[in-house]
């Protein structure tokens, strides 16, 4: 499928607002097929980028000399945050001009400029592709092993495209910006944080695996959130009626990246390496589907001191969700205990095992769905109990 006939479901506004999201994700794309007439500023471009930043206020000069321009797109507007305060007040001269300012990161916005416009401006952001969007070109395989971001599922080459994206981070994202100073050591660390994905933090461990101290460890993993390249996920405690482990989960933001950091080691088990890798692609998915809802859902784990584990449970005033995903074809109770679990504290909450499977099943009281046909059906705004109260056949 070609790239300009993939319809992203990020809903445009009609106000300013800022689109973050990893490189690679689409939005220069998005917002180019969108905004057909916008004036646009590029800090991709070294010397617009040097321009700006000698002189911010060339923004004024600009914006008027281009009058009849009601929208203006500034792109990687992290690079020249400086220029934010331009924005801001051309915003408050109500003039009626529009702003749309993309970025990969956050975090000198918020360091130099703090309130990101005095909330004149909302946050959005922008995600590797949903199987909704890719229809009937969704392969799971493919998505596995190669990811879903828009740069790396139009390359010919997908491998080498993955290890050149990550070299593009190091060096433009880190090293460029002064984010650390010792490039070698945040190499390590991206590696060992590849076998962190899908699990409990420890960052004690994490520092051990990549020999450095605890303190430039918790930095990383600042700097792995700020530039979108990390989630963590909370546990669910509301109303909780068992001792539950007081950390969170954490996980590479797309699957394909996720394989290309993780280096394959003698006693690796596949099947382990590839079930992180799954429950992976299902949390980017509902990151997208809920950044992309008008409706706020909140996604947690859930997991007892006991070590009964829930993988994701999304929480919301239209829904209480459960979802646990399994690398497995088979399934048998031990696959399905932890939910009856959940759903015995919680009564109120829907139940459902995501397995590799082809049929919709229900196995002791728990629907089975196969992962590709769930992520294949989520979509912004449809809540996950309509994707599970359809019809389904019965198994034991």
């Amino acid at each position: 499928m070609n790239m300009q006939e993939i319809t992203r479901l990020f809903t445009p506004l009609n106000t300013s607002y800022f689109l973050f999201g990893p490189r690679g994700t689409g939005k220069s794309t998005l917002m180019r097929r969108l905004y057909t007439d916008a004036l646009w500023i590029n800090f991709l471009n070294p010397q617009t980028e040097r321009e700006y930043e000698a002189r911010p206020e060339m923004l004024y000069d600009y914006v008027a000399a281009n009058s009849n321009k009601q929208l203006i797109v500034i792109d990687e507007v992290q690079k020249v945050p400086k220029i934010l305060s331009i924005v801001h007040d051309l915003i408050e001269q109500k003039t009626g001009k529009l702003f749309v300012l993309t970025g990969s990161s956050a975090r000198k916005i918020k360091r130099m400029q703090g309130d990101m416009l005095a909330g004149r401006a909302l946050s959005y952001y922008m995600h590797p592709f949903m199987a909704s969007e890719l229809g009937s070109d969704f392969n799971l395989q493919n998505a596995l092993q190669f990811g879903m971001l828009p740069l790396i599922y139009q390359a010919e080459h997908k491998e080498s495209a993955l290890q050149a994206y990550i070299s593009l981070y190091l060096n433009e994202e880190i090293k460029m910006e002064g984010l650390t100073r010792n490039i070698g050591d945040f190499s390590r660390f991206l590696e060992a944080i590849s076998f962190s994905h899908g699990q409990i933090i420890n960052i004690s461990n994490i520092a051990r695996d990549c020999s450095v101290n605890r303190k430039t460890t918790e930095n990383y993993i600042n700097i792995l959130e700020d530039l979108l390249l990390l989630h963590r996920i909370p546990i669910f405690s509301k109303k909780s009626k068992r001792e539950l482990i007081n950390s969170d989960k954490i996980y590479l933001f797309d699957a394909g990246v996720y394989r290309a950091l993780r280096p394959k080691r003698l006693l690796d088990v596949k099947t382990e390496i590839d079930g992180h890798g799954l429950e992976g692609l299902v949390l980017q998915h509902l990151i997208a589907w809920r950044d992309y809802s008008k409706r706020n859902p909140q996604i947690f784990f859930w997991q007892t001191r006991s070590k009964v584990e829930v993988d994701f449970v999304v929480y919301s005033e239209d829904e209480l969700v459960a979802i646990e995903v399994k690398n497995t074809t088979n399934i048998n109770f031990k696959d399905v205990k932890a939910l009856k679990a959940f759903a015995t504290d919680y009564e109120v909450a829907k139940t459902v095992l995501l397995y590799m499977g082809t049929d919709r099943i229900m196995y002791n009281n728990i629907l089975c769905i196969p992962v590709a046909q769930f992520l294949a059906k989520l979509k912004p705004n449809v809540l996950l109990k309509d994707i599970i109260d359809t019809s389904y056949s019965m198994s034991e």
